[in-house]
Protein backbone atom coordinates (compact mmCIF):
# COMPACT_ATOMS: atom_id res chain seq x y z
CA UNK A 1 0.00 0.00 0.00
CA UNK A 2 1.21 3.28 -0.80
CA UNK A 3 0.91 6.63 1.60
CA UNK A 4 -2.87 7.20 1.01
CA UNK A 5 -3.70 3.74 1.71
CA UNK A 6 -4.13 2.36 -1.83
CA UNK A 7 -2.92 -0.83 -3.51
CA UNK A 8 0.20 -0.14 -5.46
CA UNK A 9 -0.35 -3.88 -7.61
CA UNK A 10 -2.62 -6.65 -7.18
CA UNK A 11 -2.41 -8.48 -4.25
CA UNK A 12 0.22 -11.69 -4.64
CA UNK A 13 -1.47 -14.93 -4.31
CA UNK A 14 0.44 -17.50 -1.92
CA UNK A 15 0.67 -19.51 -5.12
CA UNK A 16 2.64 -17.36 -7.38
CA UNK A 17 5.54 -18.94 -8.70
CA UNK A 18 7.66 -15.78 -9.06
CA UNK A 19 10.87 -15.87 -7.15
CA UNK A 20 13.10 -12.76 -6.73
CA UNK A 21 16.41 -12.69 -9.22
CA UNK A 22 18.44 -10.68 -6.34
CA UNK A 23 17.72 -10.93 -2.85
CA UNK A 24 19.11 -8.82 0.67
CA UNK A 25 22.58 -10.61 1.65
CA UNK A 26 22.93 -11.50 5.09
CA UNK A 27 25.89 -10.67 7.27
CA UNK A 28 28.56 -13.72 7.22
CA UNK A 29 27.88 -14.83 11.00
CA UNK A 30 24.45 -15.53 10.10
CA UNK A 31 25.38 -16.93 6.69
CA UNK A 32 27.92 -19.33 8.36
CA UNK A 33 25.61 -20.21 10.79
CA UNK A 34 22.98 -21.52 8.29
CA UNK A 35 25.68 -23.32 6.15
CA UNK A 36 26.93 -25.41 9.28
CA UNK A 37 23.07 -25.96 10.22
CA UNK A 38 22.55 -27.42 6.15
CA UNK A 39 20.01 -24.76 5.82
CA UNK A 40 21.76 -22.32 2.75
CA UNK A 41 19.46 -23.51 0.27
CA UNK A 42 16.24 -23.34 2.89
CA UNK A 43 17.17 -19.80 3.76
CA UNK A 44 17.90 -18.85 -0.34
CA UNK A 45 14.23 -20.40 -1.14
CA UNK A 46 12.49 -18.16 1.88
CA UNK A 47 14.41 -15.20 0.50
CA UNK A 48 13.17 -15.87 -2.89
CA UNK A 49 9.83 -16.44 -2.31
CA UNK A 50 9.24 -13.35 -0.28
CA UNK A 51 6.48 -11.25 -1.80
CA UNK A 52 8.81 -8.05 -0.62
CA UNK A 53 11.95 -8.93 -2.27
CA UNK A 54 10.76 -9.58 -5.54
CA UNK A 55 9.30 -6.19 -5.38
CA UNK A 56 12.79 -4.77 -4.89
CA UNK A 57 14.48 -6.96 -7.21
CA UNK A 58 12.09 -6.18 -9.97
CA UNK A 59 9.23 -3.27 -9.45
CA UNK A 60 11.79 -1.37 -7.59
CA UNK A 61 9.57 2.05 -7.94
CA UNK A 62 6.76 0.65 -6.55
CA UNK A 63 8.75 -1.10 -3.87
CA UNK A 64 10.14 2.61 -2.52
CA UNK A 65 6.40 4.21 -2.78
CA UNK A 66 5.56 0.96 -0.24
CA UNK A 67 4.17 2.61 2.74
CA UNK A 68 2.20 -0.77 4.31
CA UNK A 69 3.53 -3.91 3.79
CA UNK A 70 0.27 -6.32 4.44
CA UNK A 71 -1.69 -9.74 4.21
CA UNK A 72 -4.89 -9.89 2.54
CA UNK A 73 -6.56 -10.49 5.93
CA UNK A 74 -4.94 -7.21 7.32
CA UNK A 75 -6.19 -5.38 4.11
CA UNK A 76 -9.46 -6.55 4.51
CA UNK A 77 -9.23 -5.46 8.35
CA UNK A 78 -8.02 -1.91 7.26
CA UNK A 79 -11.08 -1.58 4.77
CA UNK A 80 -13.57 -2.62 7.91
CA UNK A 81 -12.39 -0.58 10.44
CA UNK A 82 -9.60 1.88 9.06
CA UNK A 83 -7.06 1.00 11.17
CA UNK A 84 -3.77 -1.60 9.90
CA UNK A 85 -4.56 -4.16 12.27
CA UNK A 86 -4.55 -7.85 11.78
CA UNK A 87 -4.70 -11.48 13.43
CA UNK A 88 -1.39 -13.16 14.96
CA UNK A 89 -2.69 -16.14 13.46
CA UNK A 90 -2.96 -14.80 10.20
CA UNK A 91 0.55 -14.49 9.65
CA UNK A 92 1.67 -17.05 7.90
CA UNK A 93 3.49 -15.28 5.04
CA UNK A 94 7.08 -14.72 4.04
CA UNK A 95 7.58 -11.77 6.89
CA UNK A 96 9.87 -10.77 9.93
CA UNK A 97 7.71 -13.16 12.02
CA UNK A 98 8.18 -14.64 15.37
CA UNK A 99 6.15 -17.89 15.46
CA UNK A 100 7.12 -19.43 19.04
CA UNK A 101 6.20 -15.79 20.31
CA UNK A 102 3.49 -14.77 18.48
CA UNK A 103 4.78 -11.58 17.38
CA UNK A 104 6.71 -9.60 15.13
CA UNK A 105 10.48 -10.74 15.19
CA UNK A 106 12.80 -9.17 17.46
CA UNK A 107 14.73 -5.70 16.40
CA UNK A 108 18.26 -8.09 15.58
CA UNK A 109 16.81 -11.51 14.08
CA UNK A 110 18.03 -12.42 10.81
CA UNK A 111 14.30 -11.92 9.25
CA UNK A 112 14.93 -8.51 9.13
CA UNK A 113 17.87 -8.34 7.16
CA UNK A 114 16.25 -11.60 4.88
CA UNK A 115 13.25 -9.28 3.96
CA UNK A 116 13.24 -5.83 2.53
CA UNK A 117 10.38 -5.16 5.29
CA UNK A 118 10.33 -2.39 7.54
CA UNK A 119 8.57 -2.73 11.36
CA UNK A 120 6.58 0.13 10.47
CA UNK A 121 5.26 -0.74 7.52
CA UNK A 122 3.70 -3.84 9.22
CA UNK A 123 -0.06 -4.07 10.99
CA UNK A 124 -0.14 -4.37 14.54
CA UNK A 125 -1.02 -7.83 15.55
CA UNK A 126 -4.50 -8.46 17.74
CA UNK A 127 -4.72 -12.43 19.44
CA UNK A 128 -7.79 -14.40 18.29
CA UNK A 129 -11.23 -13.33 20.22
CA UNK A 130 -9.89 -10.04 20.89
CA UNK A 131 -11.38 -7.10 19.23
CA UNK A 132 -9.67 -5.56 16.21
CA UNK A 133 -12.29 -2.42 15.97
CA UNK A 134 -15.68 -1.56 15.27
CA UNK A 135 -16.96 -1.27 11.28
CA UNK A 136 -16.81 1.87 10.16
CA UNK A 137 -19.62 4.03 8.28
CA UNK A 138 -18.21 3.57 4.92
CA UNK A 139 -17.95 -0.46 5.32
CA UNK A 140 -21.15 -0.41 7.00
CA UNK A 141 -23.02 1.40 4.12
CA UNK A 142 -21.18 -1.01 1.63
CA UNK A 143 -22.11 -4.15 3.58
CA UNK A 144 -25.63 -3.24 4.83
CA UNK A 145 -24.69 -3.98 8.27
CA UNK A 146 -24.97 -1.50 11.46
CA UNK A 147 -22.05 0.75 12.16
CA UNK A 148 -20.07 0.36 14.68
CA UNK A 149 -20.57 -3.44 14.94
CA UNK A 150 -17.33 -5.09 16.50
CA UNK A 151 -14.79 -6.85 14.26
CA UNK A 152 -12.89 -9.85 16.45
CA UNK A 153 -9.80 -11.02 15.49
CA UNK A 154 -9.61 -14.48 14.24
CA UNK A 155 -6.99 -16.39 12.05
CA UNK A 156 -5.36 -18.20 8.95
CA UNK A 157 -7.66 -20.81 6.71
CA UNK A 158 -6.30 -23.55 8.17
CA UNK A 159 -5.86 -22.06 11.69
CA UNK A 160 -9.66 -21.65 11.40
CA UNK A 161 -10.22 -24.96 10.30
CA UNK A 162 -8.49 -26.88 12.65
CA UNK A 163 -10.37 -25.06 15.43
CA UNK A 164 -13.93 -25.25 13.44
CA UNK A 165 -13.24 -29.48 13.33
CA UNK A 166 -13.28 -29.37 17.24
CA UNK A 167 -9.63 -30.51 16.65
CA UNK A 168 -7.88 -28.81 20.29
CA UNK A 169 -6.52 -31.29 21.80
CA UNK A 170 -2.89 -33.34 20.56
CA UNK A 171 -5.03 -36.40 20.37
CA UNK A 172 -7.19 -35.09 17.70
CA UNK A 173 -6.05 -34.46 14.11
CA UNK A 174 -7.28 -32.08 11.37
CA UNK A 175 -7.50 -33.41 8.66
CA UNK A 176 -8.03 -31.05 5.45
CA UNK A 177 -9.28 -32.42 1.73
CA UNK A 178 -8.67 -29.16 0.31
CA UNK A 179 -6.87 -27.66 -2.77
CA UNK A 180 -3.74 -27.81 -0.30
CA UNK A 181 -4.03 -31.71 1.72
CA UNK A 182 -3.15 -31.09 5.10
CA UNK A 183 -2.98 -32.78 8.26
CA UNK A 184 -3.09 -31.05 11.62
CA UNK A 185 -2.77 -31.16 15.46
CA UNK A 186 -3.44 -28.48 18.07
CA UNK A 187 -1.12 -27.78 20.98
CA UNK A 188 -0.26 -25.40 24.01
CA UNK A 189 3.35 -25.42 23.34
CA UNK A 190 5.80 -24.38 20.48
CA UNK A 191 7.52 -27.77 18.49
CA UNK A 192 8.62 -27.86 15.00
CA UNK A 193 7.32 -31.34 13.72
CA UNK A 194 9.80 -30.56 10.87
CA UNK A 195 13.29 -29.42 11.51
CA UNK A 196 13.65 -25.47 11.20
CA UNK A 197 10.01 -25.48 10.07
CA UNK A 198 7.25 -23.51 12.18
CA UNK A 199 4.54 -24.22 13.82
CA UNK A 200 1.79 -21.69 13.09
CA UNK A 201 0.08 -19.87 15.67
CA UNK A 202 -3.65 -21.55 15.86
CA UNK A 203 -6.70 -19.63 15.99
CA UNK A 204 -6.74 -19.16 19.66
CA UNK A 205 -4.46 -17.76 22.19
CA UNK A 206 -1.27 -19.61 23.78
CA UNK A 207 -1.61 -22.83 20.66
CA UNK A 208 -0.29 -23.73 18.26
CA UNK A 209 -0.76 -25.86 15.24
CA UNK A 210 1.63 -28.89 14.09
CA UNK A 211 1.11 -29.16 10.15
CA UNK A 212 2.29 -31.43 7.11
CA UNK A 213 1.27 -30.11 4.10
CA UNK A 214 0.45 -32.24 0.52
CA UNK A 215 1.27 -29.24 -1.52
CA UNK A 216 -1.19 -30.09 -4.52
CA UNK A 217 -3.64 -32.61 -2.58
CA UNK A 218 -7.58 -32.50 -3.93
CA UNK A 219 -6.10 -30.05 -6.49
CA UNK A 220 -4.85 -33.39 -8.17
CA UNK A 221 -8.69 -34.30 -8.54
CA UNK A 222 -9.62 -30.78 -10.22
CA UNK A 223 -6.79 -32.27 -12.62
CA UNK A 224 -7.91 -35.89 -12.70
CA UNK A 225 -11.04 -33.95 -14.01
CA UNK A 226 -10.05 -31.71 -16.45
CA UNK A 227 -7.23 -33.98 -18.30
CA UNK A 228 -9.16 -37.17 -18.27
CA UNK A 229 -12.40 -36.93 -17.34
CA UNK A 230 -14.72 -34.02 -18.83
CA UNK A 231 -16.96 -36.64 -20.24
CA UNK A 232 -17.95 -37.34 -16.34
CA UNK A 233 -17.94 -33.54 -15.96
CA UNK A 234 -20.30 -32.62 -18.07
CA UNK A 235 -22.67 -35.88 -17.30
CA UNK A 236 -22.86 -34.50 -13.62
CA UNK A 237 -23.89 -31.10 -15.21
CA UNK A 238 -26.94 -32.33 -16.98
CA UNK A 239 -27.70 -34.17 -13.88
CA UNK A 240 -27.16 -31.15 -11.87
CA UNK A 241 -24.91 -33.35 -9.79
CA UNK A 242 -21.42 -32.83 -8.34
CA UNK A 243 -18.69 -34.12 -10.68
CA UNK A 244 -17.13 -35.96 -7.85
CA UNK A 245 -20.13 -37.70 -6.96
CA UNK A 246 -20.09 -39.76 -10.58
CA UNK A 247 -16.69 -40.80 -9.88
CA UNK A 248 -17.14 -42.03 -6.44
CA UNK A 249 -19.91 -44.18 -8.22
CA UNK A 250 -17.17 -45.27 -10.79
CA UNK A 251 -14.27 -46.52 -8.45
CA UNK A 252 -16.87 -48.32 -5.86
CA UNK A 253 -16.72 -51.82 -7.62
CA UNK A 254 -12.80 -51.30 -7.36
CA UNK A 255 -10.78 -53.35 -4.73
CA UNK A 256 -8.99 -51.36 -2.33
CA UNK A 257 -5.32 -50.83 -3.66
CA UNK A 258 -6.35 -50.20 -6.95
CA UNK A 259 -5.30 -53.20 -8.16
CA UNK A 260 -1.75 -52.49 -7.23
CA UNK A 261 -1.76 -48.93 -9.29
CA UNK A 262 0.33 -46.77 -6.88
CA UNK A 263 0.38 -42.96 -6.50
CA UNK A 264 2.95 -40.71 -5.34
CA UNK A 265 1.07 -37.56 -5.22
CA UNK A 266 4.43 -34.74 -4.83
CA UNK A 267 3.59 -32.93 -7.82
CA UNK A 268 4.92 -29.76 -6.85
CA UNK A 269 8.37 -29.21 -5.49
CA UNK A 270 9.15 -27.92 -1.93
CA UNK A 271 11.62 -26.87 0.16
CA UNK A 272 12.60 -29.86 2.70
CA UNK A 273 9.94 -32.63 2.35
CA UNK A 274 9.54 -32.81 -0.57
CA UNK A 275 12.91 -31.08 -2.00
CA UNK A 276 12.95 -29.20 -5.13
CA UNK A 277 13.33 -31.63 -7.63
CA UNK A 278 9.97 -33.13 -6.64
CA UNK A 279 7.88 -34.47 -8.82
CA UNK A 280 4.21 -36.41 -9.20
CA UNK A 281 4.71 -40.65 -9.86
CA UNK A 282 2.36 -43.09 -10.99
CA UNK A 283 3.65 -46.91 -11.05
CA UNK A 284 2.14 -50.19 -11.28
CA UNK A 285 0.05 -49.59 -14.52
CA UNK A 286 -0.91 -52.79 -16.29
CA UNK A 287 -3.52 -53.62 -19.15
CA UNK A 288 -5.78 -54.14 -16.35
CA UNK A 289 -6.40 -50.50 -15.43
CA UNK A 290 -8.51 -47.96 -16.39
CA UNK A 291 -8.88 -44.30 -15.69
CA UNK A 292 -11.40 -45.39 -12.80
CA UNK A 293 -8.28 -46.98 -10.80
CA UNK A 294 -6.45 -43.84 -11.62
CA UNK A 295 -8.38 -41.58 -9.59
CA UNK A 296 -8.92 -44.13 -6.79
CA UNK A 297 -5.09 -44.66 -6.53
CA UNK A 298 -4.88 -40.68 -6.43
CA UNK A 299 -7.21 -40.53 -3.13
CA UNK A 300 -4.94 -43.32 -2.22
CA UNK A 301 -1.87 -41.79 -2.61
CA UNK A 302 -2.94 -38.67 -0.89
CA UNK A 303 -4.32 -40.88 2.17
CA UNK A 304 -1.18 -42.65 2.25
CA UNK A 305 0.47 -39.21 2.15
CA UNK A 306 -1.17 -37.61 5.33
CA UNK A 307 -0.79 -40.71 7.00
CA UNK A 308 3.00 -40.26 6.58
CA UNK A 309 2.62 -36.69 8.21
CA UNK A 310 0.73 -38.40 11.03
CA UNK A 311 3.30 -40.51 11.47
CA UNK A 312 6.24 -37.86 11.48
CA UNK A 313 4.05 -35.30 14.01
CA UNK A 314 3.43 -38.34 16.54
CA UNK A 315 7.14 -39.47 16.46
CA UNK A 316 8.25 -35.18 16.95
CA UNK A 317 5.47 -34.44 19.42
CA UNK A 318 5.50 -38.49 21.10
CA UNK A 319 1.46 -38.23 20.67
CA UNK A 320 -0.56 -40.84 19.44
CA UNK A 321 -3.34 -39.37 17.59
CA UNK A 322 -6.24 -40.80 18.65
CA UNK A 323 -9.26 -39.00 16.16
CA UNK A 324 -9.66 -38.17 12.82
CA UNK A 325 -11.73 -35.20 11.93
CA UNK A 326 -12.26 -34.40 8.77
CA UNK A 327 -12.78 -31.15 6.20
CA UNK A 328 -12.71 -29.65 3.25
CA UNK A 329 -14.24 -29.80 -0.21
CA UNK A 330 -12.78 -33.61 -0.62
CA UNK A 331 -14.71 -34.50 3.25
CA UNK A 332 -17.87 -34.68 0.80
CA UNK A 333 -16.59 -38.00 -0.76
CA UNK A 334 -18.01 -40.98 0.96
CA UNK A 335 -15.11 -43.04 -1.18
CA UNK A 336 -12.27 -40.40 0.41
CA UNK A 337 -13.77 -40.72 3.66
CA UNK A 338 -13.75 -44.60 3.90
CA UNK A 339 -10.26 -44.66 2.12
CA UNK A 340 -8.96 -42.44 5.12
CA UNK A 341 -10.37 -44.66 7.56
CA UNK A 342 -8.63 -47.61 6.26
CA UNK A 343 -5.32 -46.11 5.71
CA UNK A 344 -5.60 -44.72 8.94
CA UNK A 345 -6.98 -47.76 10.77
CA UNK A 346 -9.20 -45.35 12.17
CA UNK A 347 -12.69 -44.06 11.97
CA UNK A 348 -13.09 -40.62 9.85
CA UNK A 349 -15.40 -38.31 11.07
CA UNK A 350 -16.80 -35.49 9.38
CA UNK A 351 -18.33 -32.76 11.45
CA UNK A 352 -22.10 -31.37 10.82
CA UNK A 353 -20.66 -29.04 8.31
CA UNK A 354 -17.79 -29.01 5.86
CA UNK A 355 -17.37 -25.23 5.81
CA UNK A 356 -15.26 -25.81 9.15
CA UNK A 357 -13.06 -22.55 8.45
CA UNK A 358 -15.90 -19.93 8.64
CA UNK A 359 -16.79 -22.29 11.98
CA UNK A 360 -13.69 -21.49 13.54
CA UNK A 361 -14.20 -17.90 12.84
CA UNK A 362 -17.10 -17.78 14.43
CA UNK A 363 -15.81 -19.46 17.17
CA UNK A 364 -13.81 -16.09 17.79
CA UNK A 365 -16.13 -14.01 17.66
CA UNK A 366 -18.52 -15.88 20.13
CA UNK A 367 -15.62 -15.75 22.59
CA UNK A 368 -15.28 -12.58 21.70
CA UNK A 369 -18.98 -11.48 22.48
CA UNK A 370 -18.44 -12.79 25.79
CA UNK A 371 -20.95 -16.02 24.85
CA UNK A 372 -18.07 -18.46 26.23
CA UNK A 373 -15.30 -18.09 28.63
CA UNK A 374 -12.62 -19.40 26.09
CA UNK A 375 -12.37 -21.36 22.80
CA UNK A 376 -11.89 -24.64 24.12
CA UNK A 377 -15.45 -24.35 25.70
CA UNK A 378 -16.65 -22.65 22.46
CA UNK A 379 -15.55 -25.53 20.32
CA UNK A 380 -17.22 -28.04 22.61
CA UNK A 381 -20.50 -25.84 22.71
CA UNK A 382 -20.46 -25.11 18.84
CA UNK A 383 -18.82 -28.21 16.74
CA UNK A 384 -21.20 -31.23 16.50
CA UNK A 385 -20.46 -34.87 15.04
CA UNK A 386 -21.46 -35.79 11.75
CA UNK A 387 -21.30 -38.58 10.06
CA UNK A 388 -18.85 -41.44 10.71
CA UNK A 389 -17.13 -44.12 8.69
CA UNK A 390 -15.86 -46.85 10.19
CA UNK A 391 -12.52 -48.97 9.49
CA UNK A 392 -12.87 -52.13 7.17
CA UNK A 393 -10.07 -54.76 8.79
CA UNK A 394 -10.04 -56.73 4.98
CA UNK A 395 -8.65 -53.16 3.73
CA UNK A 396 -7.10 -51.83 6.77
CA UNK A 397 -4.48 -54.60 6.33
CA UNK A 398 -4.05 -54.55 2.45
CA UNK A 399 -3.55 -51.02 2.63
CA UNK A 400 -0.84 -51.34 6.04
CA UNK A 401 1.35 -53.53 3.37
CA UNK A 402 0.73 -51.36 0.57
CA UNK A 403 2.07 -48.09 2.81
CA UNK A 404 5.06 -50.33 4.65
CA UNK A 405 6.22 -52.40 1.96
CA UNK A 406 5.92 -49.77 -1.13
CA UNK A 407 4.94 -46.15 -0.35
CA UNK A 408 7.18 -45.58 2.25
CA UNK A 409 10.65 -44.87 1.07
CA UNK A 410 9.16 -44.40 -2.13
CA UNK A 411 10.06 -40.66 -2.69
CA UNK A 412 13.49 -41.97 -1.76
CA UNK A 413 13.93 -44.27 -4.28
CA UNK A 414 13.02 -42.21 -7.00
CA UNK A 415 14.83 -38.67 -5.83
CA UNK A 416 17.11 -40.16 -7.97
CA UNK A 417 15.78 -39.97 -11.04
CA UNK A 418 13.73 -36.70 -10.11
CA UNK A 419 17.19 -34.95 -9.94
CA UNK A 420 18.22 -36.47 -13.32
CA UNK A 421 14.95 -35.44 -14.73
CA UNK A 422 15.56 -31.80 -13.47
CA UNK A 423 19.10 -31.83 -14.54
CA UNK A 424 18.68 -33.03 -18.02
CA UNK A 425 15.66 -30.06 -18.91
Amino acid sequence: MDADDEPIGPAISWLDKRRAAHVPSLPWLWRGLFAGLGLTATIDAFQRAAPANWRAAHAPEAHRRTRRAVLLSGYLVHRLIGEWRDSVSAQVGYLPFDYKRRRWAAARDWKWQAVAVEREQLPELVEPGEPLGELSASAAEALGLARGLPLFSAGADKACEVLGCGAITPKTACVSLGTTATINTCRDVYREVTRFVPAYPAAMPGHFTDEIQIYRGFWLVSWFKQEFAPDTVDAAAREQRAAEALLDERIAPIAPGSDGLIVLPTWSPGVRIPGPEARGAIIGFTDAHSRAHVYRAILEGLAFALREGRERIEKRSRTPITRLRVSGGGSQSDQAMQILANVFALPAERTHTHETSGLGAAINAAVGLGWYADHASAARAMVHEGERFEPEPGAVALYERLYRDVFTGLYNRLKPVFIGIRDAL
